[in-house]
């Protein structure tokens, strides 16, 4: 399974169809811990705090999982941006950032 950040809905579908330009096909293995949290009803447009869902799902969702044995090899995308007032300020894009972790249980 491959979880990401807080890419929303907007930046899962980017994501697939950056991936499939490529020949690859996430199925099923992908799911987007701002999706996870957030109801479409909610207005967060692109999503939520990156680092907020990030954390929430982790602990109170994939990690109980891996204990149960659901999940055995995860990838973990946390995303995120680096809001700056002063690049705001400046109209220049904003950055953004992602580390991978790979959680196994043997």
């Amino acid at each position: 399974m491959i979880f990401t950040g807080d890419l929303g809905r907007v930046g899962s579908r980017l994501l697939r169809d950056l991936l499939e330009e490529k020949g690859i096909n996430l199925g099923e293995r992908h799911s987007d811990c701002g999706v996870m949290i957030f109801d479409e009803s909610q207005d967060v447009h692109a999503g939520g705090s990156g680092c907020g869902c990030c954390a929430s799902v982790l602990c109170g969702f994939i990690l109980d999982k891996m204990r149960e044995g659901v999940f055995h090899n995860i990838l973990f995308v946390p995303t995120g941006a680096l809001l700056s007032p002063t690049t705001v300020m400046q109209k220049q894009s904003i950055l953004s950032i992602a580390h991978l972790i790979n959680l196994r249980v043997e």
